[in-house]
């Protein structure tokens, strides 16, 4: 009995952590192409300079989970990428917290695009 109430309680703790946080949209890489060129979104990539620099796409801002977002406008969209979409998820959530808007996730992030 005991280790039933256990494994509900760690898949309802899996199923919480990857909810959607409310208010972040969620593209895929196929519509992040079509996307690249507004000049209305800013595109940040929150991995590390490492993974950066072994690959990234010219449009995105290398500003690694963790940094501080506090000089990014709050009057743009904001297009979050990482390496497999978790990080980049975590920074939206920050990013809603601190009050920016329009937040943008996308899923699968660089190993999709």
């Amino acid at each position: 009995m005991g280790t039933w109430i256990l494994l509900a309680v760690v898949i309802a703790f899996f199923v919480w952590r990857m909810k959607p946080t409310k208010g972040v949209q969620s593209i895929s890489a196929a519509q992040l192409k079509s996307i690249l060129n507004d000049k209305d979104k800013v595109f940040i990539d929150v991995r590390t300079p490492a993974e950066y620099k072994g690959r990234n796409i010219p449009q995105f801002k290398n500003i690694p989970l963790g940094s501080s977002f506090d000089k990014l406008p709050k009057d743009k969209e904001l297009v979050v990428i990482c390496q497999s979409g978790m990080r980049s998820s975590q920074a939206c959530k920050q990013l809603k917290k601190q009050g920016f808007e329009r937040v943008t996730n996308v899923r699968g992030g660089m190993s999709a695009y």
